[in-house]
């Protein structure tokens, strides 16, 4: 009701704009207005413009439009409504009057309407532009890095938004031309290497960083500036949720460890990667996990003809079932509840589906674990892999892409030599089978279940310490949907036996993310919230390597993508010596370590 109202007050009160405008010409320009130069003119033309400004009105929507947030399209729609309201009654009046009426009073006409129309509406923004971004005390004081289109949008909604956290207080942008300028009344205090002081001098409590456009390494090297300040660091969404309309205040994220590292995204070659996906069955082994899971959401839009999710615990497989359904409605899914070690159960799987492609990422992972269960580590990653590789070999899959680990190399612990015996496995494996198996080998996924950040996190938000295993400690991090990204278009490089090696960057300090994860949440180390070191578990080691001495490394098409070169293993010798391997499960753990080393003479036990 109110609404309807307001459009009737609204139409009657641009209608009498025209009409007063109109009047106020015809009396600049005529001593008696009302009866020269031709009786009944001006009645003849303030009909004609009613009838056009109304028409015009109607159409341009005018009266539909929040004028609060008004901007240049909304003027442009004004002077557009004003023209048309203005020339076209000027020359029905002059083609009916002989051509007498000067041109003179359309300018005064347009002038008139154009000034009664647009100036109450300026004025409102203007009001609510003043007073409705006074009630600002109380708020955390934010800092804008970039004052580009973004950073505007999100200062103006901040100053608008009464429900928003934080208020904010001027922009960041480098810029040399913007610096000492104003927008919405908040200065432009200079470029990114104010930002220190700027935070100090202005007793900055957040910085939010609205540059979506910008590439993820510049991202990253703001963010280490930022870090140098007591403020909490925020992150507009990216380009593509901005464009979509979905990034407003109530999404600005905090900065994450993924900020941090600063990659640019992969470039995918999707055409290779559609080739040996696009309408083939996919078996997922491990679905439910966080590698596997990703693998269904990067494999679903490929269109495969069906993919197969396969895993031991009900629950996950359910969930990225659910997940994969409600965004690929028309893919064919089928869920396995099965167990790798269950050589049988697998037999039945492939004889049932015949995949095509096989992504085996059911393994267990976790080094302490591993460490005091030796015989389970033996069981999934050695004969686990075992029965699927031989599973695809027996049903001809084209490909089996295996992911493994960089801590297979020179292996201090039971899982990284568990991983490469299964490695050693599969490249054995190829020299004598139609399907091509790879291995595709990288470091530590951040956000995986039971890594390192997680666990920061919740150390943090409980009020510290947060507990650090070495000072010295350094692994290589990737994103999940990196790790797997790049995992998919190793295994269009596939040839057979090859260990595809990824590139993850440099390696972090344990120590620094630890550091780090503190300061993006508003703490100092050690100052507000300590840094524990709780000692080396067993297993690990301080450095991660990624290639054996026996491998070369070589590249391939993707510039992060390597491989190493297979290395000579034979068969019957690795078998015979796995055959040893069951015959020792449930022994004592020195007799398992004694045959793991006798297995991968690399394998050193520091525990």
């Amino acid at each position: 009701m109110f609404a309807a109202y307001r459009t009737h007050l609204l139409i009657v009160l641009d209608l009498s704009a025209v009409v007063l405008s109109l009047a106020v010409s015809f009396w600049m320009q005529y001593a008696n207005p009302w009866n020269e130069p031709y009786p009944g003119l001006w009645l003849v033309y303030t009909v004609t413009a009613g009838v056009i400004g109304l028409i015009c009105m109607l159409r341009m929507k005018l009266h539909r439009r929040i004028w609060q947030y008004a901007g240049v399209s909304e003027m442009l729609s004004i002077i557009a409504a004003a023209l048309w309201t203005g020339i076209v009654p000027f020359l029905l009046t002059n083609a009916i009057y002989g051509w007498d009426v000067p041109m003179l009073l359309l300018l005064h006409h347009l002038t008139g309407m154009i000034f009664m129309m647009a100036g109450p509406r300026l004025l409102w923004r203007a009001f609510c532009d003043k007073f409705g971004t006074r009630r600002r005390t109380g708020r955390h004081r934010a800092l804008i890095i970039g004052a580009g289109s973004c950073g505007t949008l999100i200062a103006k909604e901040l100053l608008q938004n009464d429900a928003a956290q934080f208020v904010p207080v001027g922009f960041i942008d480098d810029d040399p031309y913007k610096t000492k300028l104003t927008i919405y009344e908040l200065p432009v205090y200079g470029g990114r290497h104010d930002i220190t002081r700027i935070a100090e001098s202005e007793r900055i409590d957040e910085i939010i960083i609205a540059m979506p456009s910008v590439s993820k390494s510049q991202i990253s090297a703001i963010i280490n500036i930022c870090k140098q300040t007591k403020a909490r660091l925020k992150i507009v969404p990216d380009l593509q949720e901005l464009i979509q309309g979905r990034s407003t205040v109530n999404r600005v994220r905090d900065v994450s460890v993924e900020d941090l590292l600063g990659r640019d995204p992969i470039r995918t070659d999707l055409d290779n990667i559609a080739n040996y996906v696009e309408g083939k069955t996919v078996l997922i082994t491990g679905a439910g996990g966080s590698i596997g899971s990703e693998l269904c959401r990067q494999i679903a839009p490929f269109d495969p003809k069906r993919l197969l999710l396969l895993g031991h615990g009900e629950n996950s497989i359910y969930t990225i079932e659910m997940e994969l359904r409600a965004t690929f409605p028309e893919l064919v899914i089928e869920t396995v509840i099965a167990d790798v070690q269950d050589r049988k159960r697998m037999e039945d799987v492939f004889k049932k589906f015949h995949p095509q492609v096989v992504f085996h990422a059911a393994a267990h992972k976790h080094v302490p674990l591993m460490e005091r269960n030796p015989s389970e580590a033996i069981k999934n990653n050695v004969f686990g892999t075992r029965n699927v590789a031989e599973c695809a070999d027996q049903f001809a899959a084209e490909r089996f892409v295996l992911i493994s680990t960089d801590k297979a190399v020179n292996p201090t612990s039971i899982m990284g030599t568990t991983k490469r015996i299964a490695e050693m496995f599969i490249q054995s494996l190829d020299k004598h089978s139609r399907t091509k198996f790879v291995a595709v080998r990288f470091g530590n996924v951040l956000g995986s279940r039971g890594s390192v950040i997680p666990r920061f996190k919740d150390q943090i938000e409980k009020g510290g310490p947060v507990t650090v295993t070495h000072p010295e400690m350094v692994r290589y991090f990737m994103t999940i949907p990196e790790a797997v990204q790049l995992v998919i278009q190793a295994g269009a490089f596939a040839s057979g036996g090859e260990v595809f090696i990824l590139d993850m960057g440099k390696p972090v300090k344990i120590y620094d993310l630890a550091a780090d994860l503190i300061r993006l949440s508003g703490y100092e180390p050690n100052v507000d919230m300590d840094i524990q070191f709780s000692g080396i578990r067993e297993g690990e080691k301080l450095f991660e390597e990624l290639l054996t001495n026996e491998e070369g490394l070589s590249s391939t098409k993707h510039d992060r993508i390597f491989i190493g070169k297979p290395t000579q293993i034979n068969r019957s010798e690795l078998e015979f010596e796995i055959r040893k391997l069951e015959q020792v499960l449930g022994q004592q753990p020195e007799q398992i370590r004694a045959l793991l080393k006798h297995l991968v003479p690399t394998y050193s036990n520091v525990s």
